[in-house]
């Protein structure tokens, strides 16, 4: 058994991206689902494709260059298992990008963990686990887990002891 975790972060767009591509890729994105979510046009899906290959600095990317950040922080804490970074909106890899990755690398088995804490968000309850749906479907032999909700008094924890550690 190989596993593979994958780090899904939110995504951002560069902020040297021009602002046009971005606000006419979530004009068309917005259009759609009002519409019913029906398939992304091409003009969209070549929007998409041109904000997420941007190239990434961490000046340009801080949000990217975060991620990375816990990514190279959680790593070691996996008990041998490889990590991979994934972006839902703005970035590259997709999650289906990083799934697909695991599979060719050989992964029996596939968690993926969200940097978003708590719920109430489209990301997290909605679009991923739709995602992990269809790629189910298409990665039948793959186990692939939703390692979310977190726990909230976990977090708050978390959240404790971050200020703990300010205070002290």
């Amino acid at each position: 058994m190989k596993r593979v975790v994958i780090l899904v972060g939110h995504g951002a767009p560069a902020a040297d991206c021009p602002r046009e591509l971005v606000t006419r890729l979530k004009a068309l994105e917005g259009r759609r689902a009002a519409g019913g979510g029906s398939a992304p046009s091409p003009e969209e899906r070549e929007l998409e494709a041109k904000v997420r290959a941007w190239p990434r600095t961490p000046e340009n990317d801080p949000y990217r260059a975060g991620l990375e950040r816990l990514a190279a922080a959680l790593a070691p804490m996996l008990g041998g298992a490889e990590l991979l970074v994934a972006y839902n909106e703005f970035c590259a890899p997709t999650l289906a990008e990083a799934v697909a990755t695991a599979v060719q690398r050989g992964a029996t088995e596939v968690e993926v963990v969200p940097s978003m804490l708590t719920p109430g968000g489209v990301h997290a309850e909605v679009e991923i686990p739709e995602a992990l749906a269809r790629l189910r479907a298409e990665h039948p032999s793959v186990t692939l887990r939703y390692a979310w909700p977190f726990d909230l008094t976990a977090v708050a924890r978390l959240f404790a002891a971050q200020l703990a550690r300010d205070v002290g």
